[in-house]
């Protein structure tokens, strides 16, 4: 896939929260992570609002397993802390294949699609582990990237066969992405195949779902640095 980026990202612990679990401040983690997840852990190696990712496959190298924390967020509607049940993923590890297009709904950046320049970048970014602070579904989860072959080394599942997840959260279909005025959520029922998970793109998830109409921001050259400026102040060593 043209504009792609190979990666692998790993952490002590991870929650990819199933959003019916945060009712009453109770969070349960799904067992492999989101679309949506990984969007945004790619989105901290790299992101301009020029492109936006797409988040083709992620392979699961560790076995899944899980633990409970007692926590003791704040209260809903009141002051002080309640007593919550928090149950992370433990000892995770991924490969993630993902490839960035432009996004053509942003027309007053046109003069930033410069392909070869933001390939280049989130390459390099991928090589420093990232340009900002990397988090596995929540921010005391932290996680770590490196760069990777994707497919080498071995996974744990990578002779289990076909195993069904269920019906998972997707992501969100935000409406600078979109060109729409409404925030809508997406549903799908993945399957897990010897370890790899692949994708379906955005606009082929069929659960669709309407939360509520938004705005989106406008950028321009006094608010982003164009690619090409950017590549050359790296390679000049300025950053």
């Amino acid at each position: 896939m043209r504009n792609s980026i190979e990666f692998q990202v790993y952490g002590r612990m991870a929650l990819f929260t199933d959003p019916i679990t945060k009712i009453g401040g109770e969070r349960s983690s799904y067992s492999v992570p989101t679309y949506q997840a990984l969007k945004g852990i790619t989105e901290s190696i790299y992101w301009k609002p020029t492109i936006y990712w797409v988040i083709d496959e992620v392979r699961v190298m560790n076995r899944i397993t899980t633990q409970s924390r007692g926590m003791k967020p704040m209260k809903y509607g009141g002051g002080g802390n309640d007593l919550s049940i928090y149950k992370y993923l433990s000892d995770v590890c991924y490969q993630v294949r993902a490839h960035f297009e432009f996004n053509l709904h942003r027309k007053e950046l046109a003069a930033d699609r410069d392909e070869h320049k933001h390939h280049n970048i989130a390459k390099r970014m991928v090589e420093r582990g990232g340009r900002r602070d990397i988090f596995l579904g929540t921010r005391e989860c932290q996680g770590y990237v490196e760069p990777v072959t994707y497919g080498e080394g071995a996974g744990y599942y990578d002779a289990s066969g076909e195993m069904p997840l269920g019906t998972m959260f997707h992501g969100f279909n935000y409406v600078d992405e979109t060109g729409g005025s409404m925030l809508q959520v997406r549903l799908w029922q993945p399957v897990m195949e010897n370890g790899i998970i692949r994708f379906p793109r955005p606009e082929e998830c069929s659960l669709v779902r309407d939360i509520r109409k938004v705005g989106s921001k406008m950028f321009d050259k006094n608010s982003v640095t164009f690619a090409a400026e950017e590549w050359e102040q790296m390679e000049g060593g300025s950053i």
